[in-house]
């Protein structure tokens, strides 16, 4: 039964946290009013930004502190193993959920590509093309580890948990983190670029940066001289120009 519960749990937990997702791109995109960060101002500027820093610094915060291998172990110590990655899930899903339901609006406006032209429809086609290119990489290096599924279906299973093995697949020839690049691309690739929207780009982009070298940092604990190897080959963010090979 003990089993059953953490496989249940885990699947709430992806739930929540795939459904956050989706939330975060529609709300970027602009085709749903309703649901965009992009409303109209209602507290002072200054407060805004405040508000807005704080909101990034917490989700930041967390992905930080959770991916870490400290936080892992002790986490162990008082759950079940198995759930970490879930609850890691959850609480991150949760977390993107209150970014973008209490991101404030600031007004303003950088720059504007009117609907009808050229220029629109290849802003958009980067725009689903950078998300596109998340969601696959995250099968690349197995979409249900990386949401907390397998974890819990092995146990299920009875069987031990296998770390994945380092390997070089499509987009991770070309960039070492294709799965930052695409949710990048997703947020600056806008017909419509506000205030609002360049500031919420700017946090998560710092967050993603940020986070990014923390990882490499752990990648090269866990994979060492392989993962300097391809490092030196390969760009970490954005995946041109090419890396001379050495």
């Amino acid at each position: 039964m003990k089993k059953v519960l953490m496989f249940s749990y885990s699947i709430i937990a992806y739930l929540i946290g795939f459904a956050s997702l989706l939330l975060w791109i529609i709300s970027v995109s602009n085709l749903v009013p309703e649901t965009s960060i992009d409303q109209p101002p209602t507290i002072p500027f200054h407060l805004a930004l405040l508000k807005n820093f704080g909101l990034v610094s917490l989700f930041g915060l967390q992905h930080s502190i959770m991916a870490r291998q400290s936080f892992k172990n002790t986490f162990a110590k008082f759950f079940p193993k198995p759930i970490e990655r879930s609850t890691f899930v959850l609480i991150s899903g949760l977390l993107l959920v209150l970014l973008v339901l209490e991101w404030e609006p600031i007004g303003g406006e950088i720059w504007q590509v009117h609907s009808g032209t050229i220029f629109y429809y290849i802003i958009y086609a980067l725009f689903f093309l950078g998300w596109i290119i998340l969601f696959i990489s995250t099968f690349l290096i197995n979409h249900f580890d990386l949401f907390g599924l397998r974890q819990t279906y092995l146990e299920l299973q009875n069987k031990p948990y296998t770390l994945l093995n380092f390997k070089v697949v499509s987009f991770y020839k070309h960039v070492r983190h294709p799965l930052y690049f695409g949710g990048i691309l997703g947020l600056w690739a806008t017909p419509n670029m506000t205030a609002t929207h360049f500031v919420f780009a700017i946090g998560l982009t710092a967050y993603f940066i940020i986070g990014t070298l923390f990882e490499e940092r752990d990648l090269k604990k866990e994979f060492g001289k392989t993962y300097v190897d391809y490092q030196s080959k390969t760009r970490m963010l954005i995946p041109f120009p090419k890396r001379v090979k050495r």
